[in-house]
């Protein structure tokens, strides 16, 4: 009888702690890449059958408000500006001279030919807030211990998403892997954060990779080659103006 009081006992305990609300760790793994702002430079590789392309980019953040970017190679798109201010994003194409705003319409469509979309870019939702969450158990990744989290988005929630799965290192809170399902539970891609160093003042994966469920050969890597953070910016360095001077 004692046994069996144990075996429900444990049971119980089991269910609560893969109930447990995981939202302080979500936001510091995910803040982590952010700061209250930051300064970088980024490399991205677009992989496709048969070829690939590089673009670097230097990039800098204010909060999950603004951010701007701005495209130093290839030749061809050097100079290319991009804009996020709240929920608008912008784009500066100096060739025509032209300053162009991204319609919600096309928020889905693929950024810079990448694996990433505009939506991506903007990063609208923050996955502590746009989204409940609960503990499905853990997971090894790369011999890290993970918390392996289920997060489905609130009702009211700005996001394109039906579910998220993400793992998050149980000591270093370092975000590894995430999975990102549409509405109707079918896998579109698939997150993987690599390459853990020193940046600045902190630990952080330093290599990304978006891979997409149904195309195969395809993938986008995204490498961090220099961050600072917490920087002096203020919110009128990310005006449409600065996109037209910025170097």
């Amino acid at each position: 009888m004692k046994r069996l009081q144990v075996s429900i006992l444990l049971s119980v305990l089991s269910a609560i702690v893969f109930a447990q609300d995981m939202t302080a760790i979500i936001k510091e793994a995910d803040e982590k890449f952010r700061g209250e702002s930051s300064r970088g430079e980024i490399t991205m590789i677009i992989e496709r059958p048969g070829w690939s392309r590089t673009v670097s980019m230097k990039n800098w953040t204010l909060g999950n408000d603004y951010s701007l970017i701005y495209i130093t190679a290839p030749a061809k798109e050097k100079g290319q500006v991009f804009l996020k201010r709240n929920k608008e994003m912008w784009n500066w194409v100096p060739n025509i001279e032209r300053m162009i705003k991204i319609p919600p319409s096309m928020m889905m469509q693929s950024w810079m030919g990448s694996d990433f979309t505009n939506d991506d870019l903007v990063k609208e939702s923050q996955m502590a807030k746009d989204y409940s969450n609960k503990l499905l158990g853990e997971e090894e990744i790369d011999g890290y211990q993970c918390y392996k989290i289920e997060l489905i988005p609130h009702d009211d929630a700005p996001v394109v998403w039906g579910k998220v799965i993400m793992w998050i290192s149980k000591k270093e809170l370092h975000w590894l892997k995430a999975e990102f399902y549409d509405e109707d539970g079918y896998l579109v891609n698939t997150e993987i954060l690599t390459e853990v160093k020193m940046m600045d003042d902190r630990e952080m994966p330093t290599r990304l990779e978006m891979i997409p469920a149904d195309e195969e050969g395809h993938k986008t890597i995204m490498i961090f080659d220099k961050i600072e953070f917490n920087v002096d910016l203020k919110e009128s360095f990310f005006s449409q103006q600065n996109m037209k001077r910025i170097r």
